[in-house]
């Protein structure tokens, strides 16, 4: 089964040097309705002003993983960890047992990115940050593995405490490929349109757009344009 909720629908939050797009509940926009997806707590899809961001601020007990679209994002925690991800790159950090980060956008063009949050599935493990460029090329035949918690994949991905995979990248225009699903998925479309297709339904999807994929152990995603997505694939 697959619901759409098209970018229209998403919450809203504009704060001025920040427009955030929220497709579940955060910060001042809730919906009982919208409160996560499985262990997929948060996606937020965020423009970040020139010189603006997130002052030091804390976190625990979360899988926290932000998607550069354009521009970078300048971090910095207690635990010593500093860095630039730029856009094409994708950073990942276990609060654990507590950490204090910030993050800003030292740039002088706009950051988008997405930020999503996942429940991890061992408390209270040491704070921990880490950051990795993928291929940028247009893929035709699988997308690319950015992110997991399978111990199969540690050498090919960066690592979060839970049991799930974010793949993601860009598919070339009027190519289709098969996307395998181990539990549940969402998938977020960065630009582009994009068609999902299962054994009952096809979606069109367009830039900003958010899909559950329930009860399928495959999708079709064909690329009516040049496309990039996300595809997180979570527990429930």
């Amino acid at each position: 089964m697959i619901r759409h909720y098209p970018f229209q629908q998403l919450g809203k939050a504009d704060h001025g040097w920040l427009k955030a797009n929220h497709h579940f509940s955060f910060g001042q926009y809730y919906n009982p309705q919208r409160m996560g997806f499985g262990k997929l707590r948060v996606i937020n899809d965020d423009k970040i002003e020139a010189g603006q961001g997130f002052p030091p601020h804390p976190h625990n007990n979360m899988e926290i993983i932000t998607f550069v679209r354009t521009g970078q994002v300048a971090h910095k925690d207690n635990q010593g960890n500093q860095g630039v991800t730029q856009a094409g790159e994708v950073q990942v950090m276990s609060a654990g047992s507590g950490i204090q980060h910030s993050e800003y956008n030292l740039s002088t063009q706009a950051l988008t990115l997405f930020q999503i949050w996942i429940e991890p599935n061992k408390k209270n493990v040491e704070p921990r940050w880490d950051t990795k460029l993928f291929p940028q090329q247009e893929n035709t035949d699988t997308l690319p593995l950015l992110v997991s918690g399978y111990g199969a994949d540690k050498d090919k991905a960066l690592y979060i405490h839970q049991e799930a995979r974010i793949f993601g990248g860009t598919i070339a225009a009027g190519v289709s490929l098969n996307q395998a699903i181990e539990n549940q998925a969402y998938i977020v479309i960065s630009s582009g349109e994009v068609e999902i297709t299962d054994n009952q339904q096809v979606v069109k999807l367009s830039k900003g757009d958010g899909a559950e994929v329930t009860n399928q152990d495959v999708i079709t995603l064909t690329a009516l344009t040049k496309a990039e997505l996300l595809v997180l694939d979570v527990p429930n």
